[in-house]
């Protein structure tokens, strides 16, 4: 039985009914970073966050009377003071009369599955906001195409041409799992650009411009840089100068040594209340998206308009 212990990838420790930890196996070493001389004989509270300490008596009233304490989900501190997050195990131990003498704990590491749980989250979030945003941005396409079109026929064809380039920039923003999508990471910044934008011109004169320089964008900043590209061409088509037919979108790219910035310039936009007022999970994701290449988004309102002002550093667009 002890070897079993003590070979255990969990930590397994015990403790007096007072909190004083009396044994501590190697799967604690490694778990909480103290070794057995450091721990024996101190208090369970040098392992629980300050914010946590009343946990400890209502985990030792339960035991006093003789209850099982299972998986319940916690945090406690390493040596070092980081955070863990753990599923502890929590059984009195009696003698042969039933009298309580003290508490054994299992202690398992659940970051990992918190960590999954949480990504888990964020991905079903962006996959429900990239879904209501196709489906609006399609609306706003097929108005488009309405306003240009003669007859059926020619909105049809019309139509069809811009929700191919629609896939074609949604299909950027996926990882590259297969040959299939490989050749698509030799791409440049102004190429981007044309092709995230290409489903919103109109058959008139064109209403984006793009000038300035240009960079190269690597195969693994593409799927962000991407991603922040759609959600401002979907703002702009759903409620920016891309919303009318009188609006105009303008970007220019500077290159100024290791540093690149991106004007994106919308002007002639249908009016609505109060932009400024509410940040929703697409403004999070695109700072979020942003921050990642250790670049900067800045906006700045305009009368029917708005100015949004990108950096990053050319190294992490490349890599």
């Amino acid at each position: 039985m002890a070897a079993i212990v003590e070979n255990s990838d969990d930590a397994i420790l015990s403790k007096t009914l007072d909190g004083v930890i009396m044994s501590w196996n190697a799967g604690a070493v490694r778990l909480f970073g103290y070794t057995p001389e450091e721990v024996i004989g101190q208090s369970m509270t040098i392992l629980i966050p300050d914010d946590r300490l009343h946990e400890e008596e209502a985990i030792m009233e339960q035991l006093r009377a003789g209850q099982r304490i299972s998986q319940l989900e916690t945090v406690r501190c390493r040596k070092d003071r980081t955070a863990i997050d753990i599923a502890l195990t929590i059984s009195p131990v009696k003698d042969a009369t039933g009298r309580v003498l003290g508490a054994s704990t299992i202690a398992r590491d659940i970051t990992p599955h918190k960590r999954a749980a949480e990504r888990q989250a964020l991905l079903l979030r962006e996959m429900n906001h990239r879904v209501k945003n196709l489906f609006a941005l399609t609306s706003a396409l097929v108005s488009i195409s309405a306003q240009s079109a003669e007859d059926v026929g020619e909105l049809a064809t019309d139509l069809t041409a811009r929700l191919a380039a629609l896939s074609q920039a949604h299909a950027l923003m996926l990882p590259h799992h297969s040959s299939e999508t490989a050749e698509q990471s030799d791409v440049t910044l102004a190429a981007l650009l044309k092709m995230m934008l290409a489903a919103h011109e109109g058959r008139g004169p064109s209403r984006i411009t793009i000038e300035g320089g240009d960079t190269p964008i690597g195969r693994q900043a593409l799927p962000t840089i991407a991603l922040v590209l759609y959600e401002l061409a979907t703002n702009a088509a759903k409620y920016g100068g891309l919303a009318s037919t009188h609006g105009r979108l303008a970007i220019s790219i500077a290159i100024q040594g290791e540093l690149m910035t991106l004007t994106w310039r919308e002007t002639g936009a249908p009016e609505r209340p109060d932009p400024t007022g509410f940040e929703g999970f697409g403004s999070r994701l695109e700072k979020a998206s942003v921050r990642s290449l250790r670049g900067t988004i800045e906006r700045s309102w305009l009368e029917r308009g708005l100015e949004i002002v990108l950096q990053f550093p050319i190294g992490d667009l490349s890599r």
